[in-house]
């Protein structure tokens, strides 16, 4: 599946009205292909399009109204002017949404929470004051007989009654300013009324444009994940999609799992040898990693899956994958094998090294071991690298010394973020794996703009739990140019170099 959030065109009509037909369900008619070539011509920016596999399913459109000059709490078509749009105004402070819709099909995918976020990028790149949009209750003709709207929302708010439209709204920060009577005349299931919505942009500067179209602040949930057995592998699933569903509700941009975080998967197989016992798990990663291609998608946040095992013409591997949240799929597989992995499972190590582009800037993978040889890590901030992923696996604390202060280092010499994220607790029934010795942390470079201990934030040591943080990659560009010391900048290439030999 390819997932792609991007500006509406004028020759997307055909897809976003068979779209349209399907969305709306006789509300109302679908805008016309002039409609949508005027929305484009004069506000190219504000019409935005998801596109799945080629396909447009799913858009929001909008105005920029100037509060000073337009009722914002006029009636939807008196705002529209019918669909002319003479009220746009591009020197206004309002951004006006006017429509959204998602195609029936691909509404387990989350589709409208893109499109929402990617409304209030645009808020804030162009430096508007709020969005402002009239929402419907389509529950509301069940509960008309007993409550007024103004009781019947108040019901929303608190949880007691569920409201497809106003609960999702609400659950993206918009908070109701007013009722609106007579606001759709078509609109049966709401009885017309609906809810004017606002959300505030907190950055808004009175007097001030802002043209910042690249995001720099990111931010990171690492899992902590507690080693227990499950009865089958949809008990797996839902554990893995309870941390997915919790994590991404902080507007997470990445989402992290430890090493071999699935191996209580291989209780069945305990009265194997060692090897056979990880090649029985190996035969569930592809499904696994699908499923977690989906909750990458569905929940819009990019999941590195920690690592598992993989079978390759005979050979056994430690991959971690990069579940991107437009659909992609990237993998990485350790390198350098534990004398223990080669021991009891012969695993082999990988060959590759490089960066992955992502929506959040460029980032590097490297699993538990790989963190202790400092080349590897110079090779991808080399290739760019801002943030460095490493999930890791031990079972002594004296083994978790050796990646912390590792991965602190690599922080330090290669001007980047690095997080960590491993397992806790114990696993009784599984060779190998029985305990487990943690403390996730996000490490940063040693200078001015950065916590004076290099540290951002860490977990508590062996509890499970989540680590949330944020990064600012305004502050690494910074460091490169500005900082106190340049590491990368300052290295003796004419005497030294560090290079991949294929």
């Amino acid at each position: 599946m390819d997932i792609k959030v991007r500006n509406l065109s004028k020759k997307d009509y055909k897809d976003l009205k068979s779209s349209m037909e399907e969305a709306y369900h006789g509300l109302g008619d679908p805008w016309t292909k002039e409609n949508i070539t005027d929305l484009i011509d004069i506000f190219p920016e504000g019409q935005i399009a998801v596109e799945v596999n080629g396909k447009v399913v799913a858009c929001a459109l909008s105005i920029i109204l100037n509060s000073a000059k337009t009722n914002v709490y006029d009636k939807y078509y008196t705002i529209i002017d019918d669909g002319k749009f003479d009220k746009h105004d591009v020197d206004g402070d309002t951004l006006y949404g006017i429509e959204v819709f998602v195609h029936p099909d691909f509404r387990a995918l989350r589709l409208g929470r893109r499109l929402y976020d990617q409304r209030k990028e645009l808020c804030e790149q162009m430096n508007l004051q709020r969005i402002i949009a009239g929402g419907r209750i389509p529950n509301y003709h069940n509960y008309s007989d007993t409550m007024t709207p103004r009781t019947y929302i108040e019901k929303v708010k608190r949880k007691e009654i569920y409201d497809p439209t106003l609960t999702f709204q609400l659950s993206n920060d918009f908070h109701v300013k007013k009722i609106l009577k007579n606001y759709l005349p078509e609109d049966t299931e709401s009885l017309e009324v609906a809810t004017l919505l606002e959300w505030n942009n907190i950055y808004y500067e009175p007097d001030a444009r802002s043209n910042s179209a690249t995001k720099q602040t990111i931010r990171l949930g690492l899992v902590q994940w507690q080693m227990r057995l499950f009865k089958d592998l949809q008990e797996f699933y839902d554990q893995v999609e309870f941390f997915v569903d919790t994590v991404s509700d902080y507007g997470t941009d990445f989402i992290m799992f430890p090493e071999f975080f699935n191996t209580p998967l291989m209780s069945p197989y305990n009265e194997l040898p060692e090897r056979m016992a990880m090649e029985k798990l190996a035969e569930h990663t592809k499904e696994i990693i699908e499923k977690i291609q989906q909750f990458a998608v569905s929940y819009n946040v990019n999941i590195i899956s920690g690592s598992m095992p993989i079978m390759e013409r005979g050979k056994l591997y430690n991959i971690s994958y990069l579940c991107h949240r437009n659909g992609s799929l990237d993998s990485y597989k350790k390198i350098h094998i534990t004398p223990n992995e080669m021991r009891y499972y012969g695993l082999v190590g990988g060959n590759e090294v490089k960066v992955f582009d992502t929506d959040c800037g460029k980032v590097g993978l490297l699993i538990c071991y790989d963190v202790e040889f400092p080349e590897l890590s110079r090779i991808l901030a080399d290739q760019g690298m801002q943030i460095l992923f490493v999930p890791f696996m031990t079972d002594t604390q004296n083994g978790y010394i050796r990646v912390r202060s590792c991965a602190q280092a690599r922080a330090i010499e290669n001007e980047c973020y690095v997080a960590i994220a491993g397992s806790v607790g114990n696993l009784p029934r599984v060779n190998n794996m029985d305990i487990q010795y943690s403390q996730s942390a996000v490490f940063t470079p040693s200078d001015f703009a950065f916590p004076n201990n290099a540290i951002k934030a860490e977990a508590t040591p062996n509890t499970e739990m989540v680590l949330i943080a944020d990064v600012d990659l305004y502050a690494l560009r910074d460091l490169h140019e500005y900082g106190t010391v340049k590491i990368l900048r300052d290295r003796r290439k004419d005497l030294y170099e560090v290079k991949l030999l294929k």
